[in-house]
């Protein structure tokens, strides 16, 4: 079985890639703008339900995402 690899990339760089803005991103993961941009900053990181929502509306593994630039 071949394993797929992917560069690590910021929780921005993932919700662009997945072709959302902010707004629609947010209303997708059910939190706010504010929340986003809170967790795009790396002013908070989000808990794991939110994580495992964020895989699969930006279809991206969560393995390979920057949470924060305090998990570097």
């Amino acid at each position: 079985m071949q394993t797929q690899k992917f560069p690590k990339i910021s929780l921005a760089a993932a919700r662009v890639n997945a072709g959302l803005n902010q707004q629609e991103a947010a209303k997708a993961l059910g939190v706010s703008v504010a929340t986003l941009q809170n967790y795009e900053s790396g002013k908070t990181v989000p808990q794991w339900g939110t994580v495992q929502k964020i895989e699969r509306v930006y279809k991206f593994p969560a393995d390979f995402i920057f949470l924060s630039a305090r998990s570097l």
